[in-house]
Order: C-alpha cells, then structure tokens, then sequence
C-alpha cells in the first residue's frame, strides 16, 4: 500500500508543473490574439487578401489591411484638431517653397492646417521627428516623381527641419536632384526630379513643360544611378499622364540619334509602359534590404458641382473638407491606380516589398486644402486672369501646412513601427 501511494504522490507531483505550463501557454497564446487586434498590417500582407481588395474595382483603398487582425490606415475620415495641428509654422520653415506657401501669399483663412486624419479602429502614431531622424541616422530617403512628390518632401522637411539645429542642417541643390542634410544624423532627406519614372524631354526641373511629351524606352538607368543608393525610396507618378488629346511618344534609341524611332502611345498606355520598366529594374537591381513605396494619385478639386457648388465654380475659396462619405472626383483615374496595384501585387510575388501609400480617398475630402490662388505664380497673370480668380486657381497642389503632412505621417507609421 505504502508503494502505490507513493507512485499516487509521485504521478501528481509530476502533473501539477505539466498543468501550470499548459496554463502559460494559453495565457501567451491569448495575449498575443489580443495584441494583433490593433497592429498595423505589415507590408508582406498575405495573398489572398490582396486579391479580394483587387478585385474590388468599385473602390481605391489597400483593402488588404481590413481583417480583423490590421488596421486600414486610408479608410477613416478628417477631425477638426486645432491642438495637434499644425505640426509645423508655413512662415517659420526655412525650407518651405513659394508654389505652395499659402499663408506668406495671403491665405487668411488657415483651418484648413488644423485637420487630422483618423482612420477607422487604430490611431496613426504622432509624428516625431526626433524618433524619425534617429531612425534616418546614417540612411538616405529619396522621394523621386513630379511636384506632388516635391510638395510631400517640403512637407517632411519642414515637419523635421525645426528640430534640427541651423549650423547641423543645410539644403543642396544640384539639378534634379534636392537634398537636405541633417548633418548630426548622418541623414539626407531627398526629392529627385522625374514626372514620368523614365527618362524623357520633361526631366529638365526648370524647363520642363512641352507640348509633345517624349519618353524614352528601356532608360530608367540614367535616373536610377542619382536614387539607387537609397534606404527609403517613395516613388510617385499620375499628374503628368494626365493630359486630355495629348499622346505620348516613345523614342526607342537615343535622344542624340539624327534618324529617330518613334512610336506613338495613348497616355495610359505609356503609363503601363513606365511601370512596367520601372518595376523590372527594381526587381533586378534594388537593394533587397532598402524600403520602397509608390504614393496613389493625389485628386484635383476642379469641378465645384460635384460638391453641391456652382458648376463654373472650384476649389477657390473653399475652406471646408467635404464630408460625404466616399466621396470620388470624376477626374481621378482609378484605372491608372488599378494599373499601380496590380504591378506592385505582382513584385510582391517575385518577392520585392512595396507598399502602396493609397493617399487618394483620403486627399479626395480635401477640397479647402489647396493653394487656389494663394502660392507664387512664375509667369505674369493677365487682368482678365486677376478678374476671375478661378481661371487661375491651383486646384491640384496642396497648402502647406496641410494634406501632405498627413500622408508623411502614414509614412512614418511604416518607417518607424
């Protein structure tokens, strides 16, 4: 008897650790379902949903991170912030560019600085710039596509410049290319001039507007030398495809060639054409540790009545954001997105990591957050120009302080989580 109770004591003693390890596990094993809820997705979001968000041709937002283990970062809505917004002062910025300095050239009304994007069921974190450029310490981030891409840049520079003594900050400007030295960091914050990825007769960052718009086939490796170096690259393209009647041609040969053969694309066509090489070269040659992102098109507000306002009527003097829920310009071509999603779905497969940054719903609401009349203009306006403000309103770039802070700021989510 003293022996099986001895075994009994024995078989219980060794039970109760087995039991207490069972019980951890669960414990872990539940936590971690918990802290999944409010994660932001990473970038290697699982295929399935990528496919479902593709397929969703009604919609322009990353559907990918709606499950209940993410968050969408583009699906939310704007809420009025006077206390965390601005995050910076248009006039105090050293950096900031006359095109799109609202406040110097007169804008009065300045609400349109002191909204914040929510999204639904997570917050973005707040903006940091020490933690940023402590992340940026030795690293290089070059934003490379047309002035939308410049307008974010001169927000992220001027979102961390102020943090940044004057004699360990300098800006450098060297044809195309632009690039601010934070000098303490070892960090440059970059844009590099180039509307259409590939190289063509617009890359000049002056002179640039032509009437016939040539670029030239199989040639992003004259740009790809200035940004290839690059730990961060945020790549844009959309505005300068867009231009009604007008074709792109596409020179196949050089631009010094005195017998020159040209083809002759629809836009959206040639659009398909440049990402196609620029995603080939990416997945040849990039970096595989560097991190890249393409920024969606960025909406214009240039038709008041899809608003409720005049049919003759844009974005001068709005100072409101449209509240309707979904709300789409019928000028923002979601077709060209689609083309952008399913090239990065497709360097995805071959294993390149590319997040798309799907600014264009949330950029859509913002028809008070442009510069209208408010921003330098580099040619003389005509007296019939100055007596109709709308015939020269810029209802495509954006007021700064405004909408780009907030897409650096979802940037950073990414950079920085």
């Amino acid at each position: 008897m003293n022996d099986m109770a001895k075994k009994s004591n024995n078989a219980a003693a060794l039970l109760v650790p087995f039991l207490f390890s069972l019980i951890l596990v669960l414990v872990i094993a539940i936590s971690l379902s918990y802290d999944k809820v409010n994660r932001i997705l990473p970038i290697s979001t699982v295929e399935h949903q990528e496919q479902e968000a593709m397929m969703r041709s009604s919609t322009v937002s990353d559907e990918s991170s709606t499950e209940s283990e993410g968050c969408d970062l583009f699906s939310g809505r704007w809420v009025f912030d006077d206390e965390r917004r601005p995050l910076y002062s248009g006039l105090q910025c050293e950096y900031m560019h006359d095109e799109v300095a609202c406040e110097k050239y007169g804008r009065r009304n300045l609400k349109h600085q002191q909204w914040r994007w929510q999204p639904n069921g997570c917050d973005i974190p707040r903006f940091d710039a020490g933690k940023f450029l402590t992340r940026l310490i030795g690293k290089r981030i070059v934003y490379v596509g047309d002035s939308l891409n410049r307008n974010q840049w001169v927000s992220m520079v001027c979102m961390v410049e102020s943090f940044i003594s004057s004699e360990s900050k300098s800006m450098i400007y060297n044809g195309s290319l632009m690039s601010f030295r934070a000098k303490d960091f070892n960090a440059s914050i970059d844009f590099y001039w180039s509307p259409l990825l590939l190289e063509s007769n617009c890359d000049d960052p002056v002179n640039h507007r032509k009437t016939n718009r040539i670029m030239r086939a199989n040639s992003i490796e004259t740009h790809a030398r200035q940004w290839a170096d690059a730990d961060i690259l945020v790549f844009n393209s959309y505005l300068w495809w867009k231009q009604p009647g007008m074709k792109m041609k596409v020179l196949h040969g050089s631009f010094e060639d005195e017998i020159k053969k040209v083809e002759e694309l629809e836009m959206v066509e040639g659009f398909e054409l440049a990402l196609k090489e620029w995603s080939g070269w990416l997945e040849l040659n990039q970096n595989p540790n560097a991190k890249l992102f393409f920024v969606s098109l960025s909406p214009t507000h240039v038709w008041g009545d899809e608003w409720g306002a005049a049919s003759n009527q844009n974005c001068y003097n709005e100072t409101e954001p449209i509240h309707r829920e979904g709300y789409a310009s019928r000028g923002s071509d979601h077709k060209m997105l689609h083309m952008v999603e399913n090239t990065i779905m497709k360097m995805r497969r071959k294993g390149l990591s590319v997040q798309l940054l799907n600014i264009t719903q949330l950029s859509e609401y913002r028809k008070d957050g442009h510069p209208s009349v408010y921003r330098r203009y580099w040619v003389n306006l005509t007296q019939e120009q100055l007596a109709n403000p709308t015939s020269y309103s810029d209802c495509t770039h954006w007021c700064l302080p405004g909408v780009p802070d907030a897409w650096n700021e979802l940037l950073y989510s990414y950079i920085v989580l």
